[in-house]
């Protein structure tokens, strides 16, 4: 149905470009031909790659102009917007719908009216009161200036050491990429783990793979301090004090240690501000202001999965977000539905991707859940170069519901973890991820994909053919009496296993089953899940109170160090 011309706003105002400043205007222009669109941003460039900045770094992305995804001149000629860059909104007047701004190239302030306002402002990069944070040689990364600084710090000071501080998307990235520039980086994270959407069994591949590239991950040792080097310590920069007391010597600091919304226009003009310090919107993206739209890193969404609010700083949302805003603004009345995280990263020769809610969140809010572990390859075991993901689903027990999924590997991560989001978005069960067709041939995946293999599994635990144990709770369990039994064989077992577990491989079982006490409970482990799933069912139907190990061994050992 075609919107009501009359009722349209003749004078739009966006402050912000990148993502969602940028959609919001191109969309705006799609819908209304007469309408003065004016973009507004603070800095000179209006439409950049900004997570593409990292890769230009190491050369990955070798010309930097290829990271700016429109100009000034080109967002004036294709969609006739009043782009002014160099401009700084400084104040929001909603009762006489104006916006004071500042020409910051030749300091002149002035007024602009507006019909609708939309509000991109983004976030700014957290900078604590760290004594020392502001020393020479420290950055972080958010626009292109942010990354000519550090590409010129690079060169001019010859750095070789670096020192990231925060294992998020960004601090990853970074340290990917120094890396691969050649300098030798240190990282220190205050959480226990890197990239904190995952959990942390599944965030201990990303370790193993830190430390495999010559990276020094210092996990659960946050920064105490950043001093002028001491006698003997070399450093361009500065010396990372962790609280541990280690000191890490740095030509170069990144700071990488999350963002937060940028909020002081819309708490000057008496928005709405929600608990967790973004600006409050409807479904429609609308603030609690009629006449004001907000999208991307500086506005509170609803989590799909568990309905809570939350701040969700990426692209992705943010470019449908300005659809979306632009939508509503001229009448189209669309919704944003809430946002399921959904992401992805590459660390060296591993991706980690998530969709959904993670167990640290499900436990925190005390949503019903239920957690299986699988390592299956990433195509058909006979073609060649096949690799094993590891991979974690979340779901609810008595629905069957999806809640959550991740995967990690060195290929195939970013497919599956598309099918598992595309899952949660349609509201499916594991019996329905069970049953998806997708698409098979050998150098792609199997007959039976890892993303139905998951589903099978939970499909079984739900059916009660299948009990599991989860790697936390080995320690537990067997200071409790209950028996562990690796059923793999010796080769396997040689290469390391579960402290006081006993050896009886599968094909031995049955003959062996008698070294086993029928009145103890058993938990049955092997490399991956698969055969001490044989082994659980066959226990089972002889009498045995018996637990698979979610993930089996790999987990457990992943888990564990």
């Amino acid at each position: 149905m075609s919107a009501d011309n009359s009722r349209k706003p003749k004078r739009v105002i966006i402050i912000g470009g990148v993502a969602g400043g940028a959609s919001c205007a191109a969309r705006a222009r799609r819908l209304s031909e007469d309408a003065e669109i004016i973009l507004v941003e603070r800095g000179t460039h209006v439409s950049f790659a900004n997570c593409g900045l990292p890769y230009h770094v190491s050369g990955e992305i070798a010309d930097q102009n290829k990271l700016l995804v429109a100009t000034p001149d080109s967002l004036r000629a294709r969609f006739n917007l009043d782009v002014r860059t160099n401009t700084e909104a400084l104040n929001i007047f909603p009762v006489s719908r104006e916006v004071e701004l500042n020409d910051r190239i030749d300091g002149r302030n002035y007024r602009e009216r507006y019909d609708a306002l939309v509000l991109s402002v983004g976030a700014e990069p957290l900078r604590p009161p760290i004594p020392g944070i502001n020393r020479p040689g420290h950055f972080t990364m958010r626009n292109i200036p942010d990354l000519e600084a550090i590409m010129a710090w690079i060169k001019d000071t010859s750095a070789h050491r670096a020192v990231v501080v925060g294992g998020g998307y960004i601090g990853l990235e970074m340290t990917e990429q120094l890396v691969r520039r050649g300098l030798s980086v240190a990282l220190a994270e205050a959480l226990p783990q890197v990239m904190a959407p995952l959990d942390p069994e599944m965030a201990g591949w990303l370790h193993k793979e830190l430390q495999s590239n010559g990276v020094a991950p210092h996990l659960g040792d946050a920064v105490a301090a950043f001093e002028e080097p001491g006698s003997g310590e070399k450093a361009g920069s500065s010396v990372v004090v962790l609280k541990s007391g280690a000191r890490l010597p740095a030509d170069i600091v990144i700071l990488g240690l999350g963002v937060r919304p940028e909020i002081s226009l819309a708490r000057g003009a008496g928005l709405e501000i929600g608990e967790n310090g973004g600006i409050r919107v409807d479904e429609h993206l609308r603030t609690s202001d009629p006449h004001i739209w907000a999208v991307g890193d500086a506005i509170e969404v609803r989590d799909a999965v568990t309905n809570q609010w939350t701040l969700m700083p990426l692209a992705g949302p943010a470019n449908r977000q300005g659809r979306i805003a632009a939508d509503n603004i001229f009448g189209r009345a669309s919704r944003f539905s809430g946002v399921y995280g959904t992401a992805i990263l590459r660390l060296f020769d591993l991706s980690a991707g998530c969709a959904g809610a993670n167990e640290k969140t499900l436990r925190r809010l005390g949503i019903a859940h239920e957690a299986v572990h699988l390592h299956p390859l990433n195509h058909a075991k006979y073609y060649p170069g096949a690799k094993p993901l590891a991979m974690k689903l979340l779901f609810s027990p008595d629905t069957g519901r999806l809640l959550g999924a991740q995967v990690v590997g060195a290929s195939g991560v970013d497919k599956r973890i598309d099918v598992f989001a595309t899952a949660l978005k349609a509201g499916m069960t594991v019996e329905d991820v069970a049953e998806l067709e997708l698409a098979y041939a050998p150098p792609f995946g199997s007959a039976k994909d890892p993303v139905n293999l998951a589903g099978m599994i939970a499909q079984n635990i739900r059916a009660g053919d299948l009990s599991q144990a989860q790697w936390r709770d080995i320690d537990s369990a067997q200071a409790a009496g209950v028996v562990v039994v690796d059923v793999r064989e010796a080769s396997e077992r040689n290469a390391g296993f579960i402290p006081g577990s006993i050896h009886i491989p599968l094909g031995q079982l049955r003959s062996r089953i008698n070294e086993l006490p029928i009145d103890a409970e058993i938990i049955a482990h092997c490399q991956s899940g698969q055969r001490s799933y044989y082994a659980a069912r066959m226990l089972q139907q002889k009498g045995y109170r018996v637990r698979n190990l979610s993930g089996s061994y790999r987990t457990w050992k992943n888990a564990t160090t």
